[in-house]
Order: C-alpha cells, then structure tokens, then sequence
C-alpha cells in the first residue's frame, strides 16, 4: 500500500495527503474539530472514503497531524521570529509583532480553533500549554538577551503575548493599516523605550507602507 502513495496516478485519484489535510484544516476552522470527519471531508473533496485510508490511519492520525501542522505553522514560526537578529529590543519586539501580523507565518484562525479544540480535550489542552511556555520562554529569553532582568523580561512579553492571544480569542478585527498605525505604541509599551525612525522604517518596510506613517504615530505619542 505505501508504495502505492509515492506514484503519481494514485496520488491523483486518491487526492493526496497534503489536499485532505486543508480540507481537514478549513473544516476545524470552519466548524471546530467536531467537523472534522472522513466522510464530508470525502464528499467535499469529490473522493471515496477508502481514499482517505491511502493517507491516514484513521481519523485519530489526521487530528494528530492538524496538531502537528498548528505547531509547524504557529509555534515554529513564533519561536523564530524570538529568535531572529534584532539590533535592539524594539527590532526584537518588531520581528515578533511581524510575525503575529502575518497571516502566512502565524495563522489566527487556526490558533483560535486549536484553543477551541483545548477546550473539549485534555490531550489538546496540555499541548496547548506545552507551546504557551515554550512560547513565553523564547520571548523572555529575547529580552532578557537585550539587558532586561528576568522578571522585567517575563511581564513585559506576558504582556506581548497574553495580549495578542486575547485579541484572537475576541476574535478582534483591525485593518492592516490600523494595526500598523498602533505597532509603535505597543513596542513603546513592551520595551519601555520608542522605536526609532530606522527601526519603524524597516518594519513598515516588511508590509510595503512608507515609514512617515509610524513616524506619525509616534509624534502624536510624544
């Protein structure tokens, strides 16, 4: 059976395992975990049943790997935005905020339904946790990288992290413009010192706006 995965004629009858996770992914957004069942995901996909058989073990090995892809997305991108060069903590407090911004490094959508998910199981909830302290501790081991003291460190990116977890969870929506015109008043907040023009023009710089706009912003601060 698993040599038949690697030909390009089962792989195009049978779907593939990359089509029937994102048809597994838009269903746990869509409808929770709940909606997450072989035969609707078959029926979505224009697929027989025994397909899905070719890709996954059972439904359990298809949750395990929603888990898994959440991680890749969210987690793995998260810690290395925390990880990434930053001259300064505001250019370390950009890169993470960047991240948060982009949809294509951390999926909100799908950090809400994972969290939804935790609800309704134990299993999932000490995941959960598990990437919240790795999380937390990557952005406080930013910090304290850039002289702040370790319980400086944590309550200034608790503050980071903890926030932009409940926008998700409140399902906030904001223009991208409005969240970038905000961005210096948050790095002010999270590192205790404004970002400089520089700083502000490369962050801006990764979403193609001119850095007058959060110049603007932090002259209306001042």
């Amino acid at each position: 059976m698993s040599a038949g995965r690697d030909t390009g004629k089962d792989s195009g009858w049978r779907g593939s395992r990359e089509l029937w996770l994102e048809a597994a992914l838009g269903a746990l957004i869509g409808r929770g975990v709940g909606g997450v069942k072989i035969q609707p995901l078959a029926s979505g996909l224009g697929l027989s049943r025994t397909s899905f058989y070719w890709f996954f073990k059972d439904r359990a090995d298809l949750l395990e790997a929603l888990l898994d892809h959440w991680e890749d997305t969210n987690t793995r991108s998260l810690l290395a935005a925390a990880q990434a060069y930053g001259a300064t903590a505001n250019e370390a407090v950009l890169n993470v905020i960047a991240c948060f911004i982009d949809e294509g490094s951390f999926d909100s959508r799908l950090e809400f339904a994972i969290r939804g998910w935790a609800l309704q199981s134990d299993a999932v909830m000490a995941r959960l946790k598990d990437a919240d302290t790795r999380r937390i501790n990557a952005l406080q081991a930013m910090l304290e990288g850039h002289g702040y003291g370790p319980q400086d460190a944590y309550v200034r990116v608790s503050t980071l992290y903890h926030g932009q977890i409940g926008y998700i969870s409140m399902q906030v929506r904001e223009t991208l413009d409005t969240r970038l015109e905000r961005v210096p008043f948050y790095a002010r907040i999270y590192t205790g010192t404004p970002a400089s023009d520089a700083e502000m023009a490369r962050f801006l710089a990764r979403f193609d706006r001119a850095a007058g706009q959060g110049a603007q912003a932090r002259g209306a601060s001042a």
